[in-house]
């Protein structure tokens, strides 16, 4: 049976911050990958893509995914934000991996579910600032890449691929292939850090 992940998106998505998940791990890792959306239909993400997302956030437990990855966007610092509290909390009692990255961190934060987990973000204040009732500042870890506590997955936008590969490793994607995809991502900039320290 394929590992189910389900991606959250919401007008203003992050085109870059599912882009491996959907694009490696479906495709490559034999992952099953299932987009929806608060309110289906017609999105456009921060670059400008027309998306069009049948599956509405109220079919998400029906269909039983292994984990729900929350996609940041414009949507999610304003008061427009769409409440998903009470979707991720039953899914995550459920066994569900939970991750956010960016925006996407708020709605965990609004949740609840990083108040008594070690979690990243984008930066303290950005968590502060923008969830009310956030508590887990003492959690909260300055970190450049994604922080993993008891099936919660964190990471700041700037961290899309250490945020993927630890999506990979929650969905069982075996630990040679995730060491594999981030070798694989990261080997342009080793190569280019090399050229440069030679001269």
């Amino acid at each position: 049976m394929a590992r189910k992940v389900a991606l959250i998106l919401t007008p203003g998505f992050a085109d870059w911050e599912y882009a491996f998940i959907a694009g490696v791990g479906g495709p490559f890792y034999g992952l099953d990958v299932a987009f929806f959306a608060p309110q289906p239909g017609t999105l456009c993400s921060q670059g400008g893509l027309t998306a069009v997302v049948e599956k509405s956030v109220d079919e998400v437990a029906d269909w039983h995914p292994s984990a729900i990855v929350v996609v940041g966007g414009t949507v999610w610092e304003t008061a427009h934000a769409p409440d998903i509290s009470v979707l991720l909390k039953e899914q995550l009692e459920r066994g569900v991996t939970v991750a956010g990255i960016c925006g996407g961190t708020l709605a965990l934060a609004r949740a609840g579910l990083l108040n008594d987990r070690a979690h990243t973000s984008n930066d303290a204040d950005f968590l502060t600032r923008n969830a009310a009732n956030y508590a887990g500042q003492s959690h909260f870890v300055a970190s450049a890449s994604a922080v993993v506590d008891t099936h919660v997955i964190t990471a700041p936008g700037t961290a899309p691929v250490s945020f993927s590969a630890r999506v990979f490793g929650a969905l069982g994607v075996d630990e040679d292939t995730v060491r594999q995809f981030k070798a694989m991502m990261a080997a342009e900039h080793a190569a280019e850090e090399k050229a440069l320290a030679l001269g």
